[in-house]
């Protein structure tokens, strides 16, 4: 499991379940890592997409406590053990958030995908400094890019040794 993420440079990912920045070349290369793969998020980041709607090309698994919750073309899953069990076998899995989706699963992904945009908008969802934890260790930087102004970096981290991701031992609730 992989995480992606677009984080400011506090590592600030969202105001009011809105996104701090967005950035085509960062949607495209979004678009580009989790295309026909498998992408685990919370109800509140599926309604920042178009229309609140699933993405294309990608099978959607929403962590929610609400247990009526349906949402077409997406599986709704209650507890971390369900989803662990959905997730065995797939290959190409990605927690794409928010803030405490990334928490309860950042333990379990082998890389993260970061943007770092340089700017410092006010924020009250953070992602976890990477840089501060001592199992997470930076392994790619491209140059520094820039799209209408904005200045922003790609960067991939890796974990050393992620907890093994299995149905039965990871506690049943979510959220």
């Amino acid at each position: 499991m992989n995480c992606i993420v677009n984080v400011t440079e506090d590592w600030g990912i969202g105001l009011e379940n809105r996104l701090l920045v967005s950035l085509s070349a960062d949607l495209r290369r979004f678009r580009a890592l989790t295309s026909g793969g498998t992408v685990i998020l919370g109800r509140k980041t599926l309604l920042t997409f178009p229309g609140g709607r699933p993405l294309p090309n990608r099978t959607h698994l929403v962590l929610s406590t609400d247990c009526a919750l349906e949402i077409p073309g997406a599986e709704v899953l209650h507890s971390l053990d369900a989803l662990a069990a959905r997730c065995a076998g797939l290959e190409d899995v990605w927690v794409i958030g928010g803030a405490s989706v990334y928490a309860q699963l950042l333990p379990y992904c082998a890389q993260a995908r970061i943007t770092r945009t340089f700017l410092r908008p006010r924020a009250d969802q953070f992602f976890p400094d990477l840089d501060a934890l001592p199992e997470w260790r930076q392994t790619w930087a491209s140059e520094v890019l820039e799209e209408q102004g904005v200045a922003f970096q790609y960067l991939d981290y890796a974990q050393d040794a992620p907890r093994p991701f299995r149905p039965g031992a990871l506690g049943g609730a979510v959220l």
